[in-house]
């Protein structure tokens, strides 16, 4: 599974290479499609995973939106890989050719639900749409981690700045969905 992440992370889901994948697990590609039918098969397998990982690390309280934009925007800082993995099946999948199951329409359907939930209960703007609330977040969250080029080397200039990035995240995301008191 490393091997299958790493080479899609790095050349998405077309550029990936079932050989490739195969020589970095230490096994032939006959291997790797005995047990995956396809390329498409194996990433929707290693992007389930990752998606189980993500939610796991940043587990989404949909009354604290602003609490929830920062873990994801720590998240994907400290695993940029990651973000790539995830958004290659966003650029490369076509969202008409799902799975019946599909972890990641069940995953962003249960946010949603736990969204409307919220605003129900008077603790979120009900002014919103709940699908524009999770959209909005997840875009200001993950905005540094599609821009790696502007941010520092390593080292403490770096932490510094990804510490006011991340402020500045969770105030944009406070100001725009903030929980409100019953």
């Amino acid at each position: 599974m490393s091997a299958a992440k790493a080479e899609f992370s790095l050349r998405g889901i077309a550029g990936a290479r079932m050989d490739r994948i195969a020589r970095g697990a230490g096994t032939s590609k006959e291997r790797v499609y005995a047990y995956f039918s396809s390329k498409v098969a194996l990433y929707r397998f290693v992007s389930a995973q990752e998606l189980a990982a993500v939610a796991d690390a940043t587990r989404m309280d949909p009354i604290d939106q602003p609490g929830y934009a920062g873990h994801l925007h720590d998240y994907f800082t400290e695993h940029p890989d990651r973000f790539r993995l995830m958004s290659w099946g966003q650029f490369e999948l076509d969202a008409g050719d799902s799975l019946p199951h599909d972890i990641f329409r069940e995953s962003v359907a249960h946010k949603i639900e736990q969204i409307r939930e919220a605003q129900e209960a008077g603790h979120l703007d009900a002014g919103w749409d709940p699908v524009g609330i999770l959209v909005f977040v997840h875009q200001i969250a993950t905005s540094w981690a599609v821009q790696p080029d502007l941010l520092p080397p390593y080292g403490e200039d770096r932490v510094t700045f990804l510490a006011a990035r991340r402020a500045a995240i969770v105030a944009a995301v406070e100001r725009l969905f903030p929980a409100t008191t019953n």
